[in-house]
């Protein structure tokens, strides 16, 4: 049975499917640009579902610096947390023809790095 709609453990299983979505590279016809874009949303439900956790309502917004600030300060953010805020050029501009550069192999490993890196981080804290 899924976990109840809106809770963390519920953003974090939608964090866990744009995640696995990202990770599927090798296809011709996928554009990296797509995965990276995957990789945004996996953070960005993860900065979600802690905010719920929290009892903190998210913001209906794509801006990864906008969710970090509104953390409570007793919440620990490493610095590779604070700088997945990178990725959130991927959530709009990414997705359409034209409005960006071609997005390379080591940019789309980073920005996959970065997105597991922080699903560890926010599990964590939600598995507690």
């Amino acid at each position: 049975m899924p976990p109840e709609p809106g809770s963390p453990a519920d953003w974090l299983r939608h964090a866990r499917s744009d995640l696995s979505l990202a990770r599927k590279s090798g296809d011709p016809d996928t554009l990296l640009e797509t995965l990276c874009f995957h990789a945004q949303q996996a953070v960005e439900k993860c900065f979600k579902a802690l905010l719920v956790s929290r009892g903190i309502a998210p913001p209906a917004t794509h801006n990864l610096k906008t969710l970090l600030e509104r953390f409570p300060p007793d919440l620990k953010v490493p610095a590779y947390v604070v700088g997945a805020a990178a990725l959130t050029d991927y959530a709009v501009t990414a997705r359409y023809p034209g409005a960006y550069e071609e997005v390379d192999e080591n940019e789309y490993r980073d920005a996959l790095q970065t997105a597991e890196r922080v699903m560890s981080w926010a599990g964590e804290i939600l598995d507690k």
